[in-house]
């Protein structure tokens, strides 16, 4: 097995990365500020993983309504981008690259996030979670209201205003969260998806959103700067579809087609060997069936990154927690040094603690 693997150079899009480390998006609450805008507190954490050969930032709501979780930043606003700036400049600065993800949680929301309004789904529908409210309490999510043929149209709008907004900021391009049941989950899944417009139906029906918010992001900023998430096999937040491997190989067949900078896809979080048509090993699965560049996600480790990358398996590996603990993540690949752990009980709290205060290698050596 090639060691070194993962730190090799690859072309991702329009650009030449220096190794295939990823840095996978990852919601952190820190926008604590009326604005919900990144701070100067968000500059030094991306800044600190820049040796990343890509960072995804956590995911940004395209618009008020796309939130469903507290503090998280949006990239709709003025003062989002002005904060956004912040963050690409400093991570800029330390020759990285950097991807804005484009979010809009659906049903996964509350209505405290909306002035009392209910959130939006495709259909109507409760994806009995817990949301941690803007009231400062942790309640039950409610059943969401279906959009209008209108309002999905403007949702898509939405996602590519956004796209532009990223570029204003100076990111390097957006990655399109279309994983962890959120709302384009919520349309391509018959678990969720009972519209009877042109975005319910069958498979290319409840496909249609993806897509057109997939044509309306490569036209606002192009293809080589447009990456997408799914999550095949995901059961969170998103009841599986009656056929999971026919909607997928489907979407994912079809995305080929479009020349994006990338495909990321999400291994399954656990168990789905009893869940009919659920492909367990996604990343595999879609290497045969997908035309272009590859992130796999979701349990990897140095050594199972360098396999996948040698193998041919995926192109790029994206590392979710290890970077939390780790800025320097890549440097201690290259050197075979030992991983700090991650405090998960500061995941989500506001504040430098468990964000900004992980030691580097030859620090917490010293």
């Amino acid at each position: 097995m090639n060691q070194q693997a993962l730190l090799t150079p690859v072309k991702l899009g329009n650009y030449e990365l220096r190794n295939r480390v990823v840095m996978a998006p990852m919601t952190r609450d820190r926008a604590d500020n009326p604005e919900l805008a990144p701070t100067a507190l968000h500059a030094e954490y991306y800044a600190q993983r820049a040796s990343a050969g890509l960072i995804v930032t956590e995911g940004s709501q395209v618009s008020p309504q796309g939130a469903g979780y507290l503090y998280t930043p949006g990239i709709h606003l003025e003062a989002q981008i002005e904060g956004w700036k912040l963050v690409t400049e400093a991570v800029h600065a330390r020759g990285g690259r950097i991807f804005l993800q484009l979010w809009h949680v659906g049903a996964v929301s509350h209505p405290d996030f909306h002035g009392g309004a209910l959130p939006v789904a495709p259909s109507a529908f409760n994806p009995r979670a817990k949301a941690y409210t803007p009231a400062g309490q942790l309640k039950d999510t409610v059943t969401a209201r279906a959009l209008t043929t209108a309002e999905v149209k403007q949702v898509v709008a939405d996602f590519a205003q956004g796209a532009k907004n990223a570029m204003a900021a100076g990111f390097d391009g957006v990655e399109i969260h279309g994983a962890n049941g959120y709302l384009i989950e919520q349309f391509l899944r018959d678990s969720i998806n009972r519209r009877s417009d042109e975005y319910g139906g069958g498979i290319p029906e409840r496909a249609r959103f993806l897509f057109e918010v997939v044509e309306a992001v490569v036209g606002a900023v192009g293809a080589g700067k447009t990456g997408l998430r799914l999550s095949p096999s995901n059961t969170w937040n998103s009841p599986p579809d009656s056929d999971n491997r026919a909607l997928y190989d489907y979407v994912i067949a079809k995305l080929s087609d479009y020349g994006l900078a990338y495909l990321h896809l999400r291994e399954p979080a656990g168990d789905v060997s009893g869940i009919p048509n659920m492909v367990a090993d996604v990343t595999p699965h879609y290497r045969g069936i997908y035309r272009g560049t590859l992130i796999t996600n979701t349990g990897y480790d140095r050594d199972k990154g360098n396999a996948a990358i040698g193998n041919g398996t995926a192109d790029l590996v994206a590392f979710g927690v290890p970077f939390i603990a780790n800025p320097d993540l890549v440097e201690r690949f290259r050197h075979g040094g030992s991983l700090a752990k991650a405090d998960a009980a500061t995941f989500y709290t506001p504040g430098a603690k468990g964000y900004t205060d992980y030691p580097l290698l030859q620090s917490a050596a010293a």
